[in-house]
């Protein structure tokens, strides 16, 4: 019986991850859909947007996350004009929504919850936080789930802003 268990665990995993098997940095980026939290405003990331994208899947109990959230604000507000866009998605269960929007309220980036959110492209997303950033031509050049998990206004100056002087 345990045999079974265990057979059918590794299946489901296989199964789970087999959806973002083409996720790689340097292909494009499955489509991301969003309704925005508080709002009708409905969002779609992948090819063909022309901008360069941030994707932050965050969640109100993730204290990484909510470290992070000042850098990505601040990078946001430098760089906004140029075409960057963020797009911050909460993890958080429907019952922690007041949660959500109590911490929404200190960032004018885009916010939306996972339960208004389409993003079964990416795959499973099994880590907090985890960011993926897209440039204009909605090619992946970073795979949220891969290398460090975190990022800060050191570290998006160096992947992004060189995206924001390319066509």
């Amino acid at each position: 019986m345990i045999f079974r268990y265990l057979l059918l665990a590794c299946a489901l995993t296989f199964t789970c991850n087999a959806y973002a098997a083409d996720l790689a940095v340097g292909k494009p980026m499955p489509i991301v859909e969003a309704t925005l939290l508080d709002s009708a405003q409905h969002v779609k990331i992948g090819p063909g947007s022309g901008r360069v994208t941030i994707i932050n899947f965050w969640a109100s109990w993730c204290v990484p996350c909510r470290v992070e959230m000042p850098a990505i604000q601040a990078y946001y507000d430098k760089y906004k004009s140029q075409g960057l866009e963020v797009l911050a998605i909460s993890m958080d269960d429907p019952h922690d929504v007041a949660d959500v929007r109590k911490i929404a309220q200190s960032y004018s980036f885009a916010i939306a919850l996972k339960t208004d959110s389409d993003f079964k492209g990416l795959g499973r997303i099994w880590r907090m936080p985890s960011t993926f950033v897209i440039d204009r031509n909605g090619i992946l050049r970073k795979n949220g789930q891969e290398g460090v998990p975190t990022v800060d206004l050191g570290s998006l100056e160096t992947l992004v802003t060189p995206l924001l002087s390319q066509p």
